[in-house]
């Protein structure tokens, strides 16, 4: 069996948050939200790590993060592009927007083989989610069984401005259902969404949304390379600018053809994230204190 890769999605520029958000340091080493997920990888028994950036960054990218990822890992770089597209295809105009989480993903095909994690750049997702996405991923599994770490939507709500999130249904601890909720802001211990920016439906914080940490089986590749076609032939007419191929969707949409199962592997923790500026001194001040506590060394 191949060992599990772990694919990390780190093309967004940050424009809420300003500037490369992905390589912004969270403790007084320097040390990034990225330095910390492969540390948690690293312990959790990954060895083989994709990032998927942008070509503006490369550079960068290779001098901050990989530099030191290519010292523990065996370590690949994919390119997301806008003109990555399927034959018959082109680029609308006027379009600067990336095509989304799942087009990202579908941007390894060839580069990733077998069973693989993927996750955001910008969360912490804490050690526990590593090590029971590894633990899922190294067990033999069908090519479309597949599994997502779940968290409390409360526990990955910002006071400084909106997120968007996949909420969740399950079903005897496997999805059956996920929502793409762009809109959602906190409200004391609860939550809020908006689909028009002026009417709010309130969502209670207990539920289950997807923070795109995902173990999924090779078949996924598979299925994100069929449905990024139908999405673009149907969402493009509508919203050419901004339409976006969500993974979640992807994912979802395999389950309602029965074409896949996806355990969930609920986790309690806080989530850490970036997505405004003003997040950075609270994930900081999260980081210090698990120092404290002895779940990550004074420097990594």
């Amino acid at each position: 069996m191949q060992k599990p890769t772990l694919v990390i999605m780190a093309a967004g520029l940050g424009s809420r948050f300003g500037g490369l958000k992905q390589l912004a340091a969270v403790d007084d080493f320097g040390a990034s939200i990225i330095d910390f997920s492969l540390f948690d990888a690293k312990r959790a028994g990954f060895e083989r790590v994709a990032f998927i950036i942008k070509r503006e960054i490369e550079a960068e990218f290779r001098k901050t993060v990989g530099a030191k990822a290519e010292k523990n890992f065996e370590v690949s770089y994919v390119f997301q592009e806008l003109s990555a597209l399927p034959t018959g295809f082109e680029i609308p105009e006027g379009r600067v927007k990336p095509w989304g989480t799942g087009h990202a993903v579908l941007c390894c095909l060839g580069t990733v083989t077998g069973p693989f994690a993927v996750i955001n750049a910008d969360d912490f997702y804490g050690k526990s989610a590593y090590a029971e996405i590894f633990s899922f991923l190294s067990s033999p599994h069908a090519a479309n069984e597949h599994a997502m770490v779940g968290y409390a939507l409360r526990h990955t709500l910002t006071e400084n401005g909106f997120v968007s999130r996949g909420v969740c249904e399950t079903q005897d601890g496997f999805l059956s259902g996920i929502t793409e909720r762009t809109h959602i802001e906190k409200r004391g211990d609860a939550a809020a969404f908006t689909e028009d920016g002026e009417n709010f439906l309130p969502l209670t914080g207990s539920e289950i949304v997807s923070m795109n940490f995902w173990g999924f089986g090779s078949d996924m590749l598979t299925q994100l390379e069929r449905r990024f076609p139908q999405f673009l032939q149907s969402e493009l007419p509508k919203n050419p600018e901004k339409c976006e191929f969500f993974l979640p969707s992807a994912a979802s949409a395999a389950l309602h053809e029965n074409l896949a199962t996806v355990r969930v592997l609920e986790c309690d923790a806080q989530w850490h994230g970036i997505t405004y500026r003003e997040d950075l001194q609270t994930v900081k001040t999260a980081i210090q204190k698990m120092k404290l506590d002895g779940s990550y060394p004074e420097r990594l």
